[in-house]
Order: C-alpha cells, then sequence, then structure tokens
C-alpha cells in the first residue's frame, strides 16, 4: 500500500500511532465516516453506540495493521445467539474501510435463505441501497466470479489504492456462500489479481459451521475446509475473523490448525437482549413441557393437533390481537420446529392450518355451541399472558380483534419440500407462523418471535447444535412477558444446563481477552453438563475428558515423568510442610509405622493458591483431571471463600519423619495403586479394624489432600528403581464440591 495519503488521513494516522496500544491489540483503529454512518442508520441509544464503537475497535485493533506489508492473523468474535453478530461484522467491516482497507470478504449462509437474509443486512447496516447516504464508498459483489466481469470490477478499484491523487477511494465488499463451489469461484477471481500489500479482512459468520475440517480424523480434508484454506493462501495480508455464538468447535480444534484462532473478543448484546439465562433461570414461567404423549413417533401415532400445540396457538393469537390494538411496529411470530425430517413438518402445517380454520368457523358463527368452549379456552390463556405481561389489554378488546388475526395470519412451511425454501416476505403480514426443520435454525431470524413450540429431542447432544435452535432469544425485553416456549423435557433440562456452561465459558474468556493473551494459552477447561458433548467429534482431533471429582479421589499416575517436575514438586511439598504444624493423627495402636500419619488443618483458598495450582502435571492425563479438579475448586471458593481443608502427611511420625513407600508402575511407567489396602483380617482383629485403608484416610466432608513420598521401581522380577523421593499428591474432594468439567488435552 502507498504511504501518500490525504491530509485528513494523514492527521488520524498520527493520533493513532500516538494514543496507547491496549494489551492484546497490535494497533488503534481511527473511527471514521463509515463507521459512524452505520451506527447511525441503527435505532440504538447512543450508550449502546458507544459499546458497539469500542467493541468494533478492539476487534479490529487485533487484526494484521493495515500499514504492515503482509501477514495473516485469525480471530474469534463470541456472542450471544440472536444478539446482534450481524451488526457486529457489519461495524467492523465499516471501520476497515475506514482505516483504508481495501478488500472485504464476507463467508455467510449455508443455503440460499440464511444468504439472503446476511445480504439484505449489509446492504442496510451499511446504507448501501439508500440514496440519501450512499457515497459509492463500497463496491459490493454477490458471489462473484471471472466470467461476470467482477474480477475486471475488482481490479478497478483496488487499482485506486495505488494512486495517492485519489481520495475517495472504495472499499469492495465481497459476499460469497459458505459452499465450495462458490468460494471456488471467488479463489479463481482473486487468484488473477495482484494482491500483495492488500490488506483484506474476512469474516466468516457462523464460523463453526460447515468450514471446520470434518475429515480431521481421517487424516483428510473436507471440501468446504479446503476451499477455505485455499481463500487465504490467494491473500497474503488478511485477517480472519470468526463469529459465532457457540465457540465449542473452534476453540476445541487443535490449535495447530490454520482456522484455530489466535485472539479473542466476546462482545456484549445490548440491555433489550434476552438470552438462556432469562428464560430459564429468571423466568421460568415463560418455559412449558411437552409431554411425551404429545410427540409423535412410530409407537405414539399422533391423528391431530396435540392440546399443548392448540394452547400454544391460543397464546399467539391473543399476543396477535394485542399487538394489534396496541398498534405494535414490526411483526409478530410463531416457530413450530419438530424433527428435521419433511414429513413431520407436513403433519404439524396441517394441523395449524386446520386448528386456524375450525376457529376461524367458530369465532365467526354466533350459534355454533362449541364457540363458548373455545373462548372460555382462550380467556384461560389470556389470564396466563396477563400475569407475566401486565400491559395486555382486556379480554374483552382482545375477543372484537381475534378473528381479524387469526385470519390475517399466515402459515407457511419452511422447507424445500415443494422444490425450495420459500423465503419470508416480513412485510406482507403482521402475524406469521413457520412451521419447518433444519432450515430455522442456525442462523435464521424469526422477526418479532413470541411462541416457540419444538417437539423434538436433544438428539446426540452436542452443546453448540442445541444452542442455535434457540430462535425465541434475541432483542424482546419490552415484550418478553408474551413469549412462551413448548419443549420436551429433556431438552428443556438440556438448555437449563447449558446456562452455568454458556455464562462460565464466556466469563473465562473475557478474562482471557482482557488480559491480551493469545488463546494458544488458554486452558481448554470449562463447566459442561454431562448431558452434553461440547461438539460434533468429527472436527476434533485432541482427546477429552468430562470429570467430576465429587465424592472421588484423584491422584497422579505419573509423578515421575520429568526429572524437572519430580524436583518441583518436591520443594512445592517440603514448602507446605514447613509452613504447617502436623501433628500425629487418631488411630488403631496396633497400626503399623507406614499406617501412621501426620495430621494438619489449613484454610482452603491458602492450600489453592500457595500449593495446588503451583504444582506440575506433565503426563498429559494427570494434567488434563488436575485441570478440571483445579476449576472445579476455584468455583467451590468461589461461593465458600472461607472453607478450610485436611492435609494428611502419609506414613509419617514425629521423631522419624515421613517414610518413603515402594510403589510398581506398570508397562505404561504409571503408577499401578497408590493407596495402601485395609489390613488384613489377624487374630481378633476383623478386617480394615486395624487399618481401613488408604482411601479412608479423610475427613468425608471436608476437601482432603494425602501427601505420598513413593521409590518407583518396575514391577517384579525386573524390580529396577526408577525413581526415589517422589512426591505425590492425592486429593479427596467431597460430594457436592465438585461440577461436570470438560477437559481437553493439550496438543503434543
Amino acid at each position: 500500500m502507498p504511504n501518500e495519503n490525504t491530509e485528513d488521513e494523514n492527521v488520524q494516522t498520527v493520533q493513532a500511532i500516538s494514543t496507547p496500544i491496549p494489551a492484546g491489540r497490535l494497533w488503534n483503529p481511527v473511527v471514521g465516516e463509515q463507521l459512524r454512518g452505520t451506527l447511525q442508520l441503527q435505532t440504538l441509544s447512543d450508550a449502546e453506540r458507544g459499546i458497539i464503537e469500542q467493541q468494533t475497535v478492539a476487534i479490529l485493533g487485533k487484526s494484521v495493521p493495515p500499514t504492515d506489508a503482509q501477514g495473516q492473523e485469525t480471530g474469534l468474535a463470541l456472542g450471544y445467539v440472536q444478539s446482534g453478530k450481524t451488526l457486529s461484522f457489519t461495524c467492523v467491516a465499516a471501520l476497515a474501510s475506514d482505516n483504508r482497507f481495501p478488500l472485504v470478504i464476507v463467508i455467510t449462509g449455508t443455503s440460499e435463505l440464511l444468504y439472503q437474509q446476511s445480504i439484505r443486512r449489509l446492504r442496510q447496516d451499511l446504507g448501501i441501497d439508500n440514496p440519501v447516504i450512499h457515497d459509492r464508498r463500497w463496491q459490493f459483489f454477490e458471489n462473484p466470479r471471472v466470467s461476470n466481469n467482477h474480477q475486471d470490477r475488482i481490479r478497478a478499484v483496488l487499482s485506486e489504492w495505488q494512486e495517492p491523487r485519489i481520495r475517495d477511494k472504495q472499499t469492495c465488499l465481497i459476499a460469497v456462500m459458505k459452499q465450495h463451489q462458490h468460494l471456488n469461484h471467488l479463489i479463481e477471481l482473486l487468484r488473477g489479481l495482484e494482491l500483495r500489500n492488500v490488506p483484506t479482512l474476512i469474516i466468516d459468520d457462523e464460523a463453526d459451521q460447515a468450514g471446520l475440517n470434518t475429515l480431521v480424523n481421517k487424516n483428510d480434508e473436507s471440501r468446504t475446509y479446503q476451499r477455505l484454506l485455499a481463500l487465504r493462501s490467494a491473500l497474503p495480508h488478511h485477517t480472519y475473523l470468526q463469529y459465532t455464538a457457540t465457540p465449542q468447535a473452534p476453540l476445541l480444534i487443535n490449535i495447530i490448525d490454520v482456522l484455530s484462532p489466535r485472539f479473542i473478543e466476546v462482545l456484549e448484546p445490548g440491555l433489550n437482549y434476552v438470552g438462556v439465562i432469562d428464560f430459564f433461570q429468571r423466568n421460568t414461567a415463560l418455559v412449558e413441557t411437552i409431554s411425551d404423549d404429545e410427540i409423535p413417533s412410530e409407537d405414539n401415532p399422533i391423528n391431530g393437533a396435540p392440546e399443548s400445540l392448540r394452547k400454544a396457538l391460543r397464546l399467539f393469537f391473543i399476543g396477535v390481537a394485542a399487538g394489534k390494538i396496541q398498534r405494535s411496529s414490526g411483526n409478530r411470530s410463531m416457530l413450530v420446529h419438530p424433527s428435521r425430517l419433511q414429513e413431520k413438518h407436513a403433519d404439524y402445517f396441517q394441523w395449524v392450518t386446520a386448528v386456524r380454520t375450525n376457529w376461524l368457523q367458530l369465532l365467526g358463527s354466533e350459534s355454533d355451541p362449541d364457540r363458548a368452549t373455545l373462548l372460555a379456552e382462550l380467556r384461560a390463556a389470556h389470564g396466563e399472558l396477563a400475569a407475566t405481561y401486565p400491559s395486555l389489554p382486556s379480554f374483552a378488546e382482545i375477543e372484537q380483534e381475534l378473528w381479524q388475526a387469526i385470519n390475517r395470519t399466515q402459515v407457511i412451511e419452511v422447507n424445500a419440500r415443494r422444490g425450495k425454501t420459500p423465503p419470508i416476505d416480513w412485510r406482507s403480514s403482521y402475524a406469521q407462523i413457520l412451521v419447518g426443520g433444519q432450515a430455522m435454525d442456525r442462523g435464521f431470524t424469526v422477526e418479532g418471535l413470541t411462541i416457540t413450540y419444538m417437539p423434538r429431542g436433544k438428539g446426540v447432544g452436542n452443546a453448540d447444535t442445541i444452542q442455535q435452535r434457540a430462535r425465541f432469544l434475541g432483542y424482546k425485553r419490552s415484550y418478553l412477558g408474551l413469549c412462551r416456549v413448548f419443549l420436551e423435557s429433556e431438552v428443556q433440562d438440556a438448555f437449563t444446563a447449558y446456562v452455568g456452561h454458556e455464562e462460565h465459558l464466556r466469563a473465562q474468556l473475557r478474562q482471557h481477552a482482557v488480559a491480551g493473551r493469545p488463546l494458544s494459552e488458554w486452558r481448554r477447561a470449562f463447566f459442561l453438563d454431562q448431558l452434553f458433548e461440547p461438539t460434533r467429534k468429527c472436527v476434533l482431533d485432541l482427546d477429552y475428558q468430562n470429570v467430576n471429582f465429587s465424592s472421588e479421589w484423584f491422584y497422579p499416575h505419573a509423578p515421575h515423568f520429568t526429572e524437572a517436575s519430580v524436583d518441583h514438586n518436591r520443594a512445592r511439598v517440603n514448602h507446605l510442610i514447613g509452613s504447617l504444624n502436623f501433628v500425629p493423627d487418631v488411630g488403631h495402636a496396633n497400626r503399623t509405622d507406614a499406617q501412621k500419619h501426620g495430621y494438619a488443618r489449613v484454610a482452603l483458598e491458602e492450600l489453592y493458591t500457595s500449593f495446588l495450582t503451583q504444582l506440575q502435571f506433565v503426563s498429559p492425563g494427570d494434567s488434563q483431571q488436575f485441570i478440571g479438579l483445579l476449576l472445579q475448586l476455584k468455583e467451590f471458593l468461589n461461593r465458600n471463600p472461607a472453607a478450610t481443608a485436611s492435609v494428611y502427611l502419609m506414613s509419617w511420625s514425629p521423631t522419624g519423619g515421613q517414610v518413603p513407600r515402594v510403589r510398581s508402575v506398570d508397562e505404561d511407567s504409571e503408577i499401578e495403586q497408590l493407596f495402601q489396602g485395609a489390613s488384613i483380617e489377624r487374630g481378633n482383629f476383623r478386617r480394615g479394624e486395624v487399618y481401613p485403608g488408604d482411601r479412608d484416610v479423610k475427613i468425608a466432608d471436608e476437601f482432603t489432600i494425602q501427601i505420598h513420598l513413593l521409590d518407583l521401581q518396575e514391577r517384579p522380577p525386573q524390580s529396577r528403581m526408577l525413581a526415589q523421593r517422589v512426591a505425590a499428591v492425592a486429593v479427596w474432594m467431597p460430594a457436592g464440591m465438585g461440577t461436570d468439567t470438560f477437559v481437553q488435552a493439550l496438543p503434543s
């Protein structure tokens, strides 16, 4: 890129350089007219605009600086489902244009429906189709290819960046569907351009979907993944920015993968955003259970609309009538989201259509005796909505509007059963009932959604997949009381469990981002209920474990893995022993010296901070489990900061000190059995009466550690000594202290 700029550009550049660069950023972008204009087009408060501007600057500031000659960077922007991620990456694109990026590529949509939705948002948010504000700063290309003369047009735009005399330079904005053929056309086009010294921003919308390598465990590469790698290789100077609300897959792929993000920015939603925590923790009255006998299956055939679906429709139509009375803007929508099978969609479409037709007939007939029954049911539904939406008009007012509200509601089957998934014209009708499956999963925005009816199970239980079905989330604080979510009980439990996982993961990542540390240093460990797998296994090539140490012992199986770790841990143990006042533990008088131990108490916070977090476990299996243990212990300490712990110094006496125990290791050089068993039956003593065994040396309801001193040898008959005076720490976590935790192995 040329160094010559206009006078204003030079001033901005000097200001950016003179400002201290925050931790984790590579440079300071300057906010210009494109970002300001984009934000002014949004219906936002000044405070919300300020937050988005700060986040946008932070994200672009972690990209490869436009002043660098070349370079590649990968980052991740983490939002919530339906929280405004599209606006965020639109703003990043606008800021890139303000800061001399000639080329922005947006990879979006795995279907035509989602692709066109993104195109509309890009055009709208950037003002590309607005004749009042559009200054032709953007040259917009949709799924470009060489044969359509797009290459020549892009070359012409880029050539102007080589001319310092031209002040009103344009930015090429390319939107390409995330599909290998469309990506192939774009790659062919880019390879015919001179792109050295052309700063480029690549935005991957819904980055955890479709683009990751689904054949990694077969030592192969999936087609879309190959195309993304080829796209990146065609751009010498670029930043690849991934956007998602479910980051499990991008975070857990091998950090040596080129799509593994190096930096992260955690996006904060606006005040009107409603997330999983609002439905499944703060407002549980908004969630209703679909009983098993109302979900059709081979063993449970259903021939008509189940009562839960009829109730959902009653609640929806009352909300539509209320919106008409209160002159609400936008839309009111209901989503019926059964299994991904189109035959099931047809059943629900027919049931909804039949109920709608029947209710129109009843409400239009004063003489039909069933009319009174329907009105009584609608009145009851009105009472339920009024309990959560106090401004709901009276039922008398609602009744006057119900027939028209139902009559004007469109029922649409959203799938490709009839050849092509129909687009939704939100302007044609205030009220819509959408029936469909996969087409309305990830990324699909349902305008004004109030009622969700989802009669489907959790499937294989991938956390990210389940969360992406939550189309009922979004900016709906003003009408949250009108919303209801009908779910099968297992799915309801899954969403409830997901709350803690999502908030804990975001908090971890936010702390890491604020510290400015690269994601390669982030420990892949977080709370995840055992209801879930984190993501689809086909994209992960690193081992992981789900651990929960409640009422269990942890001990290292290979504390002797390296000489350096043995020396380090022995020094940490000696320091702890020197800081505590040990006394002989209480036990049977006939115990052997090896069965007698020292005992001390310590503040759990001090033990965690000064000792446990300082230990080193080099063996991958030991390290995985110990990281999970520390994570669970820290969460317990956050709730119980004054907790205490017990420490046992195994085989110890006040006069003789600690005596090492001999232990054998197996063919994998792992300890076969750390704990000494219970005493045998002898004379008048029953088994375990003299000594219950090491596993019972603990305070049952208190965090406990045992410090063992070991001499390790090969198993007989070789019995060759491998290591001496090895310190091994066993940990007891009592019932209720542990939490289901996901831990991934570190890459070798």
